[in-house]
């Protein structure tokens, strides 16, 4: 959360980290491994901070948190290279939306998303005639 806040909505904020920034000064080479997996800095990479907090029950957690990855799917080709994570800062009223998951709350939560992520600059792909 050292970074840049690049955009906001009502429940996410999408914290933005150049990977310039958050490397420390002995870092791995790039293309090394980590934990066996490979490390590319020319990438960007998107991570879900979906808090017990504010969405109480694990499949709701789990549902965002699928929702935060397919929506960046989208805009990868757009996003810079550095690390982004969105994070849930409120919770969804479970007035409106009662069901843990459901496609109500699934509609809100993507709908939500893409403004987030055009907020921050970035378009969908625009699809080739």
């Amino acid at each position: 959360m050292a970074g840049t806040v690049r955009a906001s909505s009502p429940h996410f904020v999408l914290h933005f980290c150049s990977f310039d920034a958050a490397q420390p000064p002995q870092s791995p080479a790039p293309g090394s491994t980590v934990f066996g997996k490979s490390i590319s800095l020319n990438l960007p990479a998107v991570g879900a901070l979906v808090p017990k907090r504010w969405a109480k029950r694990a499949v709701t957690r789990n549902t965002i948190k699928r929702q935060i990855y397919n929506v960046s799917l989208f805009f990868g080709p757009q996003l810079s290279p550095g690390a982004h994570v969105v994070r849930l800062r409120s919770a969804f009223d479970s007035k409106l939306f009662p069901s843990a998951t459901s496609a109500p709350l699934r509609a809100a939560v993507r709908q939500e998303l893409i403004s987030l992520f055009g907020q921050a600059g970035h378009s969908l792909p625009q699809p080739s005639p």
